[in-house]
């Protein structure tokens, strides 16, 4: 029986790019867009922001989790997270897509929709890339920011008596990839709308959200370091305490809603596993839980809660490093798993 769904294999590069170009978002910014050899993109401060990142199949995202449009959602999200965490906004993309011949045509204009869908309310535009075949499918992207007069915001700025703080959802994504690994959920439960109460876990691994905005205005408001919570809390908390020569104090108590938050996935993946261990996950998920594209920043002393940038929430304290930098949790070492990385996890 004839296969009826197209496939990459059906059309040549022009005629896949003719389907996907109409999908992206244009912007008045870009002097010259898709379709020549480059593009030109405007830099109304001066200074661009690059930062660029890799979502290989298998590694990053499986196809049978996995939409076209969640993995065209994550690839803009992650990356429009780190030019938030420098304190800038961004504009463009530059995506490079690798496609097996099989991978049916509905998956790759998919993609086009959640890249676009993610990037256009952050003001982004894919400006090009490159398509290839290959063995999986690998998503490459380079993102562009703009500052915007601001100094940009660096991991190694923080200073003993800083205030630590948090935008965003701390572990929900830990979560859903725990529940899926698991067969304690579907994703069919990351779906828009989708009911059930594992369904916002699931969805939060598919298609991360991240409060974009708290980066510009972490800037504004006087943020002396910061970064984008990718590969877990402890983690990334610790890269600033190395960059800045100083330790991070992490709160348990300013963290405690947010293991309560999840302590229906725990207990889900609890029950799946029938491991009474998993009721403790929450914890876990929390402090080493990574790809919930949050925003971890420090800010002087002085500053209040209450007076904190619109989304962050006080977390901590920037202590000095007597015994080194590290992070501590109520001033002892968490005990919790590493943290993603690339090559080990």
């Amino acid at each position: 029986m004839t296969d009826p769904t197209p496939r990459v294999r059906d059309l040549d590069e022009s005629e896949l790019l003719a389907l996907i170009f109409p999908l992206l978002p244009t912007s008045e910014g870009v002097d010259v867009g898709p379709g020549d050899d480059a593009a030109v993109v405007r830099a109304g401060d001066g200074r661009v922001v690059v930062s660029t990142d890799v979502l290989v199949e298998g590694r990053h995202f499986r196809r049978d989790w996995s939409t076209g449009y969640d993995v065209g959602h994550r690839a803009a999200m992650q990356n429009l997270a780190d030019i938030a965490a420098m304190g800038a906004r961004t504009t463009s993309m530059v995506v490079s897509l690798v496609m097996p011949e099989d991978l049916p045509v509905d998956w790759v204009t998919g993609f086009a929709r959640g890249l676009a869908d993610a990037a256009t309310p952050a003001g982004a535009v894919v400006v090009g890339g490159d398509l290839s075949g290959g063995d999986a499918v690998v998503v490459a992207v380079t993102v562009h920011g703009d500052l915007q007069g601001r100094a940009p915001v660096l991991r190694s700025g923080a200073r003993p008596g800083d205030v630590v703080a948090h935008a965003g959802v701390l572990g929900a994504s830990a979560a859903g990839l725990a529940l899926l690994t698991a067969h304690a959920a579907t994703a069919a439960d990351g779906a828009p709308g989708a009911p059930g109460p594992l369904a916002p876990f699931v969805a939060a691994y598919l298609r991360p959200g991240s409060p974009l905005a708290a980066g510009p205005a972490a800037a504004d408001g006087g943020a002396t370091a910061m970064l984008d919570v990718s590969d877990g809390l402890v983690r990334d908390a610790g890269r600033i305490a190395r960059a800045s020569g100083v330790s991070i104090d992490l709160s348990s108590g300013s963290l405690s809603r947010d293991v309560a938050a999840l302590v229906p996935a725990a207990v889900e993946l609890a029950i799946a596993t029938d491991d009474a261990a998993g009721a403790h996950a929450a914890h876990d998920w929390v402090l080493s839980g990574g790809e919930d594209h949050g925003l971890l920043a420090t800010f002087p002393a002085q500053v209040a809660d209450r007076d904190l940038p619109p989304g962050f929430r006080e977390i901590g304290r920037v202590v000095a490093a007597d015994d080194g930098p590290q992070v501590l949790l109520d001033g002892d070492r968490p005990e919790v798993s590493p943290g993603w990385d690339h090559f080990r996890s």
